[in-house]
This record gives C-alpha cells, structure tokens and sequence, in this order.
C-alpha cells in the first residue's frame, strides 16, 4: 500500500459450521490461537486473533458455525456468531465455494441483509483451490445474489474474495483488501498481543480440536472439555488438569478405549499442541465424566464458559 496512514478495525468472520473459519484466522495471522479440526463446530466461543502489521492492525473476531439450533448448546453458537457481528466494523462472509448454497447459507445471508446498515460485508470464497475458472466465476454469481443487491450503493457491499486458507492462497490479497476498508486510526491492542483468549481456555479448546480429530463420529458434537487445574510449576513446567464431558455411557468407552488407549492418544497430542502453544513442557491429566444431555443443561453450559453475555 502507497498510505501512511494507519488503518486499524474489528472484522468478523461469520459462515456455516466447517467452511474454515478458525483455519483462516490463523492463516491470516500465520501461527494457530484458534482450534480448528475436520469436525464442523469447533469453535464455540467468539475469540479474538489479533494482526499487526505495519500501518495497520487487524481484529479478528472468529465465531461458531451458524446453523439450525437443536439444543441450549446450539442457541448459544448462533447467539455468540450472531452478536459478534454487532459493533465491527467489517463483517467477513465465508462460504465453502465447493460447494452450491444450503439452507444454513441462505440462514446466513438472510441475516446479513437484515442486520443494520453499518458494518461493510465482504463475501469470501473458501476452498478454490477445488474449483474450475468457470466454477469459480458461477460460485460468486451464486452466494453474491443472495445479498441485497440494494446496498451495493451504499459501498456495504464490497465484491468478492477467492482463497484456500488450507493451501494459503489469495491471503495476501485479502489482507490488502480488508485494510483498505478498515478505518484510519490508532491500534486497539499492544503490538505483541496476538489474541483475548486465556491460556487455559486455548487449553480447552487444543484438547477437544485433539477429541475431534481423534474420535469416531458419534461422540465431538456430546463433548465438552473443562479445565479443573492450571498451574506453572517451579521448574517452569505447567500442570493441566482436565475433564472430558460426554453425554452417554457409552461414549465415555470410547473416548477411554480398550486399555485407555484412545485417552492416551488424545492426551499425548493436546499436550504437543499446548507445549507449542505456550513454549514450555506441560504435565497434562485428563479424565472422562457423564453429564446427561449436558447440551441442554444450562448449569452445565454454564460451568462451561457458554453464558450469553447481554
């Protein structure tokens, strides 16, 4: 950029769940504060990720997939994507381009077009690296036309964007792009902060991204994780404790395993992802409890951190 000037704003990235939002936050700031797996609905809490650069300083705000709530759990996803949009100043749009529109998308852009006309909206197109030219030209024609064409006017609506933030592509365009809208003024945060999120609670999160990637698919959507015990010890070691929240007997087996295997398992790579993390060895314990249909318990979600914060 040729401006002196310094650009510096909240940005808001909302989509369905698994379109690969927490993927591009850490792409965008090039290290990982966000947990990210296969499995959609990983994310379950707004959480900030923070990039300064020169002239400019970007707020990132990455938030649960928005999708038909079945439960308390799945009311308090959509409630913490849905207010993240409030206040920012640019609203980020993504949308999985392999795939054509489904009811959540719509869900979505019928949501945009009736929030109030304040933040910019910038649709961004995910995964085109799988996608043909023409594809990709058909992909923007479709999620665009599900915008009000009327605000386009009003500069609210500003194009596209194309990236992969698996094979990070178009990153570089995009962070151009996103600080050209962003207004001129000072930073909100120390230049070396990179996130608002505690350490334990990124904990959390790295141990059940490490469930996900791990488990069979009956059991990530009925699992929580609580963080009992953080404590840095004198040897400059962090001790973790942690509990695994299922909702069925059964799921507890597995989680556990034949011989505890699968505890293992998941407790030897959430220990690598913290220790990389926070830059130091880390003790870590984990155990499994039942909480009956704790997904519609509000005193269990409560203890989880999952509290409507108006």
């Amino acid at each position: 950029m040729t401006s002196t000037a310094h650009h510096s704003g909240f940005i808001a990235i909302i989509g369905r769940p698994n379109v690969g939002k927490s993927t591009l936050l850490n792409a965008l700031l090039g290290q990982k504060v966000a947990a990210v797996s296969p499995r959609p609905q990983t994310t379950r809490r707004r959480q900030l990720g923070i990039l300064t650069i020169e002239n400019a300083q970007l707020v990132f705000v990455d938030t649960p997939g928005i999708h038909q709530a079945r439960h308390k759990l799945g009311e308090f996803l959509n409630y913490e994507a849905e207010e993240a949009a409030d206040g920012v100043d640019i609203i980020i749009w993504l949308v999985d381009s392999s795939d054509e529109p489904t009811e959540d998308d719509i869900r979505i852009a019928d949501l945009l077009n009736k929030l109030p006309l304040r933040a910019q909206r910038l649709l961004v197109l995910n995964k085109i690296d799988t996608l043909t030219p023409e594809e990709e030209t058909a992909r923007v024609y479709t999620f665009s036309n599900l915008l009000n064409h009327a605000d386009v006017s009003t500069g609210l609506n500003t194009g596209a964007m194309k990236v992969s933030a698996t094979k990070k592509l178009g990153l570089d365009e995009l962070r151009e792009k996103l600080i050209s809208m962003l207004p001129e003024r000072e930073a909100d945060y120390p230049e070396e902060q990179v996130t608002d999120s505690y350490e334990r609670d990124i904990a959390s999160d790295l141990i059940r991204e490490s469930c996900l990637k791990i488990l069979r698919d009956e059991v990530p959507h009925s699992l929580a994780v609580r963080i009992d015990e953080f404590k840095e010890r004198e040897n400059g070691m962090a001790y973790i404790a942690a509990t695994i929240f299922v909702e069925r007997e059964s799921q507890k087996g597995i989680v556990i395993g034949e011989g505890g295997k699968m505890l293992k398992s998941i407790g030897t790579a959430a220990r690598k992802e913290i220790e990389e993390m926070g830059g130091r060895k880390v003790f870590l314990e984990v155990r499994v409890k039942v909480s009956k249909d704790w997904r519609d318990n509000q005193n269990m979600l409560n203890q989880f951190g999952y509290i409507k914060r108006k």
